[in-house]
């Protein structure tokens, strides 16, 4: 029998290339200032499903939430197999916390039909390893978390081992079940060429829409000046001319509906979901839906018995910073 997975996927920000330069006064990270990576356990969990379908077969849908350009992750999951990809993007998911992530996440998830939900045991931005276990909450379904080895699947049945620090420990669990999947799981594969070669051309509706506006700008803005070359306009001809240039909503709306029909006849398209579809409660989401606020930040300074060489140079600054945000000196 074949096995419904989703994965969890997130884009984050590189933060082995953290130097001085992309850090703020107050101790934390310029985002923009950093390239966007996949969140590399995130990479462990597509893996996991992926073999998953290999002895089994199924369907892998990923998911991810965030700005468009996360568009790239869902790409790259396509690439490396995955069937299906979903980006849920809202201005109304700005500044969610743990907790207002893993209930927008449970929203999309419930409308997706799954044995196994699965995701990286934590990402690389925060750390906090909580969105997995909030999430299977909301669910209402069993977790099994740090896990490095599934064991074997027998019909509804999972049997998956997990670290527990000092030692390991193998739990077993009636389906559907949430799994959270440590780096030590497993080696993520590439690319395939053929994906590559398939889903290069994948969009998100809100990718067709930017595509689709820059093109016709550029395509009026042509044919304005080509007209300017050729002759000089009075002032009434050229205030025509400009109202024609420009580009209309409806136009762009029917572009976009277009290039999203031929998307979708090719499975090229990404589908895109945001909280009014996924039916989300929005007192629970973004900034209203989360509890976490930030107290106080202090600035640490070490004492002389702390202290250690650097070498005065590029690679001694970056090598300290990336240090000190691993150890959680700074965030």
């Amino acid at each position: 029998m074949g096995y419904n997975c989703v994965v969890l996927i997130k884009q984050v920000p590189d933060t082995k290339r953290i130097t001085g330069d992309v850090m703020n006064d107050d101790g934390t990270v310029k985002r923009s200032a950093l390239p966007a990576i996949f969140n590399p356990e995130d990479l462990n969990a597509l893996e996991l499903a992926l073999q998953i379908k290999d002895r089994f077969g199924g369907h892998i849908t990923v998911v991810t939430m965030g700005l468009p350009a996360a568009s790239e992750v869902l790409r790259d999951s396509l690439f490396r197999g995955a069937d299906d990809a979903i980006l849920i993007t809202d201005r109304r998911c700005a500044a969610s916390d743990t907790l207002a992530t893993s209930y927008i996440l449970s929203c999309a998830v419930k409308r997706i039909d799954y044995d196994i939900v699965l995701c990286g045991r934590q990402a690389i931005d925060g750390d906090t390893a909580q969105v997995g276990p909030q999430l299977a909450e909301k669910l209402g379904i069993t977790q099994i978390t740090y896990v490095e080895q599934l064991i074997e699947l027998d019909g509804k049945t999972i049997t998956a081992q997990r670290n527990i620090g000092n030692g390991w420990q193998q739990v077993k669990a009636e389906m559907p079940v949430l799994l959270t999947v440590t780096g030590a799981a497993n080696e993520p594969r590439v690319a395939a060429a053929k994906k590559m070669m398939k889903y290069k051309n994948a969009r998100t509706p809100i990718e067709v829409e930017r595509e689709a506006r820059s093109q016709r700008t550029e395509n009026r803005g042509q044919k304005t000046e080509d007209r300017k070359q050729k002759t000089e306009d009075s002032p009434q001809d050229a205030l025509r001319q400009k109202q024609k240039s420009e580009v209309s909503e409806e136009e762009i709306r029917e572009l976009v509906e277009k290039k999203c029909g031929e998307l979708e006849e090719k499975g090229l398209l990404i589908k895109q979901w945001d909280l009014d579809f996924i039916e989300a409660d929005l007192s629970w989401c973004g900034q209203s839906g989360s509890p976490t606020k930030v107290h106080r930040i202090q600035s640490v300074v070490l004492a002389a018995k702390e202290s250690k060489s650097v070498e005065p140079n590029d690679k001694g600054i970056s090598d300290m910073v990336h240090e000190l945000i691993e150890e959680k000196t700074i965030a």
